[in-house]
């Protein structure tokens, strides 16, 4: 009888820290991840990403690393804005992206030609 109360404690206490380790991450942050891409389609090594609230509340920015990829977490459950640039070049504005807690969104920002190329991505000619 003891061994039986101490077996259903244990199978008990168990439940509960899953329990727990569940809700814990039902209102953990959410993360924002994505991937930045040159107007070759290209990844475009640490590209600066700013985002912020759709509301226009705390900018903030964060960089890409070398392939291109960026990573943005415990953001609260609310819509953001972001836009990334690179080498003089910027994306349109990706609005209302959704975050919810404990869930991951992923984007792809894709930057834009200016009406003037810049010298980056200008591919150099040889001379015949």
């Amino acid at each position: 009888m003891r061994r039986a109360l101490v077996s259903f404690t244990a199978v008990l206490l168990v439940a509960l820290v899953a329990a727990q380790d569940l809700a814990a991450q039902r209102k953990g942050a959410g993360v924002l991840s994505g991937v930045v891409l040159g107007p070759d389609d290209k990844p475009v090594p640490h590209a600066s990403v700013t985002y912020q609230s759709s509301a226009g509340i705390a900018p903030h920015a964060v960089h890409a690393d070398s392939q291109g990829h960026f990573t943005i977490t415990k953001l609260r459950t609310d819509n953001y804005d972001l836009r990334a640039s690179g080498k003089g070049v910027f994306s349109e504005w990706e609005k209302n992206v959704t975050v919810r807690s404990g869930r991951t969104k992923s984007v792809t920002l894709r930057l834009i030609y200016a009406k003037e190329i810049p010298k980056d991505y200008v591919k150099n000619k040889t001379k015949e």
